[in-house]
């Protein structure tokens, strides 16, 4: 069983059990492959399913992140002199990096707020509190369930009837920490916001919205042999197993036994279709690397019939997201852009609704200082920054813009 997957949901409190994990002198190194052999090493590595590799081994010379534990240090420094491997250390101390996140006292703040991570508990709290807040705007809705039977929780927001409507979906990867926290981000201030665009944006479409998909770590709970889980974002049944993927139970990119085999896929795939029919917009959210991804990402190289109106609106839209802060996204189609990935939500979405406008995976904050573990200082500045690309994205819609 991949024992490191579990490091990152467990210690945001997302997962199941009642124990908080320590991971003193756990340590993220970041891995320079720099022949064939040695890329090959690296995959090979990766498939074992001793280590969690935070980032794709793509090509040569591109840096691969990978947290080790104690007990394994001994067996990984091996493993990178038997195969001359470059490696340096980016975090020293995972456990110090969490414990400096976590030292506010959550009882400072307020219960719902976007100054620390939310635990999965605090943010369907969030969400089933807004139909009370909101009546008339806001419903609670059931997307679909887990392996283990929990409410896939989220919210439907309609201001007025006969709107075109806006799917966004986080935390199908629950280790990557700042997509829940951006996705909740912007339901605030679709609901609370006194920016007339942002006001503007929110009235002219319907809004369904699910902040975490699947709680627990990269993947599902399914027992696979003797390794847990699938990865829900290569289980969908468009171009299954088409690249990018792994038939290894134990590999983090276990796309399962077949398309839909997980619940959480299957469950929610289900929910789409049902409320498909008025979808213009699908936006998925990941980290880290900064990219607007456009379908498709499997090995065939398809691309969508308005594959130039998406750079071109994903372009301008990364540009309304730079204005902020200057942080600098890359857009472009999926295998050119970070790797060849197939089963996925939005190559799946795409296919399936061809009247669907827009669809892209936004992979936010950082580049990777922080990984996985982006300070908690950055969540509103992400939050606030993404925004601004979906209020430019819809606003392009509205003004009809093309290529």
């Amino acid at each position: 069983m991949n024992i490191v997957a579990l490091v990152l949901l467990s210690i945001t409190g997302f997962g199941i059990g009642t124990t908080t994990l320590q991971y003193n002198g756990y340590k993220v190194y970041r891995v320079i492959p720099k022949t064939f052999e040695q890329l090959v090493a690296l995959r090979n590595l990766e498939s074992e399913g001793l280590y969690d590799f935070w980032s794709e081994v793509r090509s040569l010379h591109e840096g691969v992140d990978v947290m080790v534990p104690p007990n394994l240090m001994k067996h990984f420094k091996n493993y990178l002199e038997n195969f001359n491997l470059d490696a340096q250390v980016f975090i020293e101390d995972v456990q110090k990096l969490i414990d400096k996140e976590r030292s506010n006292p959550r009882a400072f703040f307020p219960r719902h707020n976007w100054k620390r991570y939310q635990t999965l508990d605090e943010m369907n709290d969030f969400l089933e509190t807004l139909p009370a807040l909101y009546p008339g705007i806001v419903e609670t809705v059931v997307g679909g369930i887990s392996y283990e039977g929990r409410k896939i929780l989220g919210v439907h927001v309609s201001y007025k009837s006969g709107n075109k409507a806006v799917f966004l979906e986080g935390g199908i990867h629950a280790r990557e920490w700042i997509a829940p926290a951006t996705v909740t981000f912007i339901l605030n201030e679709l609901l609370t916001s006194s920016d007339p665009s942002i006001r503007s944006v929110a009235q002219s479409r319907d809004w369904y919205i699910f902040p975490c998909i699947d709680r627990l770590w990269r993947k599902t709970r399914s027992r696979n042999g003797k390794c847990f889980g699938v990865d829900a974002n290569r289980n969908w049944g468009y171009e299954w197993m088409q690249g990018g993927s792994n038939s290894n139970s134990c590999s983090d990119h276990y796309a399962g036994s077949t398309p839909f085999s997980e619940i959480e896929s299957l469950s929610l795939s289900q929910y789409i279709d049902r409320v498909s029919a008025n979808l213009e917009v699908y936006l998925s959210f990941h980290s880290y690397l900064q990219l607007l991804l456009i379908p498709f990402g499997h090995k065939g190289r398809e691309v969508l019939k308005n594959n130039e109106e998406l750079h071109y609106i994903g372009n301008k839209a990364m540009d309304a997201l730079a204005k902020r802060y200057g942080t600098e996204y890359t857009v472009g189609n999926i295998p050119d852009t970070i790797y060849v990935a197939s089963g996925l939500s939005t190559d799946w979405v795409a296919a399936n609704y061809k009247h669907i406008r827009l669809v892209y995976t936004f992979e936010l904050r950082d580049t990777g200082k922080y990984g996985f573990l982006l300070p908690e200082e950055q969540i509103i500045p992400t939050g606030q920054e993404t925004l601004d690309a979906v209020v430019s994205m819809i606003k392009q819609i509205n003004n009809n813009s093309c290529v």
